[in-house]
């Protein structure tokens, strides 16, 4: 059994069906229930700036479940959507085998922007909408073992065509910023909110 790091005072709904985001609160033993609602995704607006769709993106999907939840009133929602930004460009997911292999070249030997943001709806409907990035520099690799890679599966649904926190890590030089902000969700700087409005405190 784990040993909680942290109490859990308020009700929380995690807004995102992501098992690393269960898993970053299950780890720290903050005690939550997760909705989801299947939903289009929000795309990009001409100009619009990668930080600022982000988190366009985080408080629409936590807002559509905290719209149909029955803890509409009593819980804290959190919710969070991650892009991969090369230059100026937002990278979503690949829809087939060749685009992960186009995203997986134009990364490689590169540094590429992971931003994770976080929404954070209160009981009584104020929000919380911020952005963490991360510098992620991917090793050259030739196209062979990107093909190697992609034939994996892994690449599918993630956005950049890699997952850090999986098979993926292979690929990745360096980072300069947050690791829990690439897997999906910026853990101390949720903690530092969290806290700040009375949801979680430390279980000592």
């Amino acid at each position: 059994m784990n040993i909680p790091v942290y109490s859990t005072i308020k009700p929380i709904v995690l807004a995102s069906g992501s098992p690393r985001r269960s898993q970053f609160l299950s780890e720290l033993g903050i005690n939550f229930t997760v909705e989801t609602h299947a939903g289009d995704e929000p795309l990009p607006e001409a100009g619009e700036a990668p930080k600022l769709f982000a988190c366009r993106c985080a408080l629409a999907k936590t807002m559509s479940v905290r719209n149909i939840s029955k803890q509409l009133d009593t819980a804290c929602f959190i919710g969070a959507d991650t892009i991969v930004v090369l230059g100026d460009e937002i990278m979503g997911k690949p829809t087939d085998d060749a685009h992960a292999l186009n995203m997986l070249s134009r990364l490689s030997g590169n540094t590429h922007k992971v931003i994770t943001a976080t929404a954070i709806v209160y009981p009584d409907g104020t929000t919380d909408t911020y952005a963490v990035e991360t510098a992620v520099t991917m090793k050259q690799y030739a196209e062979n073992a990107l093909k190697a890679y992609i034939r994996t599966g892994e690449p599918a649904d993630k956005a950049g065509a890699y997952a850090i926190q999986g098979i993926g890590s292979f690929l990745v030089e360096l980072i300069c910023g947050s690791w829990s902000n690439v897997v999906g969700l910026p853990v101390t700087e949720l903690l530092d909110k969290l806290q700040a409005a009375g949801v979680v405190t430390p279980a000592v």
